[in-house]
């Protein structure tokens, strides 16, 4: 199991331009645990992982891990830390699976050190858990988006950090592939402790596999906690504007969302 960490955003202020994205943001990670973040589009979810990962500076506020603001940190010492696949990521030109996947062992490399067995094992790993092995090989611009979807988790992986964000992994995946990388990655929260934050699409898949869940509407914090606590009837109607009913998920037995459309008759 790894050490714990703590990251927390205080009083965050966002924006691009003249525009102000997420402001007034104030929200603990709980380390160790599974942290699933929903909302509308263009309601701030991306950017807000933008920031924790100190890829966008704050107009105001602080990010901080382990008390120490993300944005002055070393950048090779925070990537030992926290690892982020972005939403879509663009990969060098003719680069192979196994180049891209190791090129998530940098942070670990130091000056005028080689390449070492640790790296290797660390890549093979990552290609056998997101079932790559076989793609090592291909040049990533040949694959299908999912192919290429499930090497980008392989890299992060790679890069074995305590704390993990990505944001939306499940794109471009089919449903079973969906599954697998959100099984694969609770695996790795279960077994090694690791802290993982994640922006997902789909609630009812973020209900399922989320130990908290971030609701944000509006660039701001409308509810965080326990899933069963936060998605509820009235928080996706907040949030999504979508009349909705929700149940227990007979499989897993979190909140379950069922939208109403208008040519349904609720009962």
């Amino acid at each position: 199991m790894t050490a714990p960490h703590t990251l927390t955003v205080e009083n965050l202020e966002l924006g691009y331009g003249s525009r102000t994205v997420v402001e007034d943001f104030d929200l603990d990670i709980p380390s160790g645990m599974i942290t699933c973040i929903v909302g509308a589009n263009a309601c701030g979810k991306s950017t807000l992982l933008r920031s924790m990962s100190r890829l966008l500076a704050p107009r105001g506020g602080h990010v901080l891990l382990d008390g120490k603001d993300v944005h002055r940190l070393p950048a090779k010492k925070l990537a030992r830390t926290l690892g982020l696949l972005p939403q879509s990521p663009i990969a060098p030109e003719g680069i192979v699976v196994a180049d891209l996947v190791g090129r998530g062992r940098h942070p670990h490399q130091r000056v005028l050190s080689r390449w070492s067995r640790a790296d290797d094992a660390a890549v093979a790993d990552a290609l056998a858990a997101t079932n790559t092995t076989e793609l090592a090989e291909r040049a990533v611009d040949e694959l299908s988006g999912g192919q290429r979807q499930r090497v980008w988790i392989a890299m992060a992986l790679a890069q074995q950090t305590d704390v993990l964000l990505l944001d939306e992994p499940t794109t471009f995946l089919d449903v079973s592939h969906q599954v697998e990388v959100l099984d694969l990655l609770t695996d790795l929260n279960r077994d090694r402790g690791t802290t993982i934050v994640m922006v997902l699409h789909d609630l009812n898949l973020a209900a399922r596999y989320a130990d908290y869940l971030v609701a944000i509407a509006d660039g701001r914090l409308y509810a965080a906690g326990d899933p069963s606590e936060v998605l509820t009837s009235d928080t996706v109607a907040a949030v999504f504007g979508l009349d909705s009913r929700v149940i227990d998920d007979p499989v897993s037995g979190k909140p379950l969302v069922l939208p109403v459309g208008r040519h349904h008759v609720t009962v």
